[in-house]
């Protein structure tokens, strides 16, 4: 499918109708979903009528802007108004929402055509869809391999063709992560430039909308569309929206004026040695393109992972409580008393998982463990803040692998929490400081599975990092394979 820059002009041009387009798009989300699970519910009614709309703007002479016309996918987790949105679980089975997120309005409100909603982790909890309790997606490029997560089924829609771009969300990784398994862009923005209004929350503290796209360019256009103040939010920040396609320009000359530093601690044990020679490869031709490469530390990078895993819980067990058989959702039957329905409820309604989570999150709170647990974890995360601090007074930019695998078979990890939490781990101190990070295409393995670069930038410089992104991409030609080359 073409780029969102190539389809705005065909449509201006009347080459091909916004009809057309999305017919194409839910054409081959029929033909490729046996197989594939990256949609929960198709919405091509909605779709359809949307396209519509936009044809009938070009007909009678109005403009209209880049995203009108534009097949989407949105993560089930952000609801939409009179479309079910279940979060992948069986508690919301039959929610639809009475209400729009802010994000699906901006984008209705842009004219982009939503074709469905696409399948992710029980409550965005998990690195590889598996979590779902509907339904296994594959990765477009192995379908016995997963897509990451948990927005793994946005990443494989977009891989696969079956949507131009895609929403997704990240409190650990869950956008950068499944962009490296399935070969695109995914960028996660700064703590609080994109409404989480409407977003079923997981992490409070860490929860983040964002974009994926085949190309950087995607992206860019896609956050830009989506991002700015909404007072419904009380962590919204005000802050003025950039065009973050603005900066973009072939190299990063003058030479050595962008520096780059390389979070050593991402390197090493733990690391394959394919993924780690690709990612080095990208860090030669970023020096090439005029970046200046410096070896940086963030010496309590390493615990991110830990301090995440008592955090990330404790505001899940926080957030779920609500779901409790009584005010909405699923609920037990055949229950005794209202103790039996709370508990038949959620023993029934969440997936493992999920109750995992749940019971870690309520332990490490619980009166005697809040000090020795929750309390220090808050600690260590502020102390990764200062890391961060600390290396952006010498360097612009930071880079390290954004997996530090490619992707694994289906039921590979699902024994083995702890591994399967491990996957996260180059990923989630972005999210503990609350800094952007994107991840772009830098090479495949010895499987033909894609390798993701990952590049975390200062508090609010999307625009920075958006460029740097651009400018590698277009000096390779890694985004440009697809699963079916």
């Amino acid at each position: 499918m073409a780029s969102i820059r190539e389809l705005h002009k065909q449509l201006v041009n009347k080459e091909r109708s916004a009809v057309e387009i999305t017919q194409a798009a839910l054409d081959r989300i029929q033909a490729l979903e046996p197989k594939l699970h990256s949609f929960l519910c198709v919405t091509a009614q909605k779709a359809l009528q949307q396209a519509q709309e936009v044809d009938a703007k070009i007909a009678n002479g109005e403009e209209i802007g880049l995203l009108a016309g534009i097949p989407i996918g949105i993560k089930d987790n952000m609801c939409t108004k009179g479309i079910l949105t279940t979060c992948a679980s069986r508690m919301l089975e039959n929610f639809v929402p009475p209400y729009e997120s802010t994000v699906t309005q901006k984008l209705a409100d842009a004219g982009a055509v939503m074709v469905g909603k696409t399948n992710l982790d029980e409550f965005a909890m998990g690195g590889s869809t598996e979590n779902s309790a509907y339904q296994l997606t594959a990765n477009p490029w192995d379908l016995s391999r997963v897509p990451g997560g948990s927005s793994g089924g946005s990443a494989a829609a977009v891989a696969a063709d079956e949507c131009v771009v895609a929403i997704g969300s990240d409190t650990g990784g869950s956008i950068r992560q499944p962009a490296s398994f399935c070969g695109i862009v995914g960028m996660k923005p700064t703590y609080g430039l994109v409404s989480r209004y409407g977003l079923v929350a997981f992490a409070s503290s860490l929860d983040q909308i964002g974009p994926f796209g085949r190309t950087v360019e995607d992206a860019a256009i896609l956050l830009g569309a989506i991002a700015g103040y909404d007072p419904k939010d009380s962590t919204s920040l005000k802050v003025e929206i950039p065009d973050y396609t603005a900066s973009f320009k072939p190299d990063l000359k003058p030479r050595g004026k962008l520096k780059i530093g390389v979070i050593k601690e991402t390197f090493g044990e733990g690391l394959d040695s394919v993924v780690e020679q690709a990612v080095t490869k990208a860090l030669d031709q970023l020096q090439d393109l005029g970046a200046e490469i410096h070896v940086i530390s963030c010496p309590r990078f390493r615990y991110g992972l830990s301090s995440y895993y008592i955090i990330a819980p404790s505001e899940a067990s926080a957030n779920l409580a609500r779901y409790d058989g009584v005010k909405y959702g699923y609920r037990a039957p055949d229950a005794d008393n209202l103790l039996s329905m709370y508990t038949r409820t959620r023993a029934t309604g969440f997936g493992a998982e999920v109750k995992r989570r749940i019971m870690i999150g309520t332990y490490v709170l619980s009166a005697g463990y809040y000090d020795a647990y929750y309390l220090k974890a808050q600690k260590v995360r502020t102390l990764i803040k200062q890391d961060f601090e600390k290396a952006f007074e010498t360097v612009d930019v930071l880079a390290c692998p954004t997996a530090p695998t490619t992707a694994f078979k289906a039921g590979e990890k699902t024994t083995d929490p702890l591994s399967m939490y491990l996957v996260d781990l180059m990923t989630i101190p972005a999210n503990l400081a609350g800094l952007p990070g994107i991840s772009v295409p830098c090479g495949f393995d010895q499987n033909g599975l894609p390798i993701g670069l990952q590049l975390i930038g200062k508090v609010l410089r999307e625009d920075q990092l958006f460029q740097v992104a651009h400018a590698y991409e277009r000096s390779t030609t890694w985004h440009l394979r697809t699963p079916e080359d």
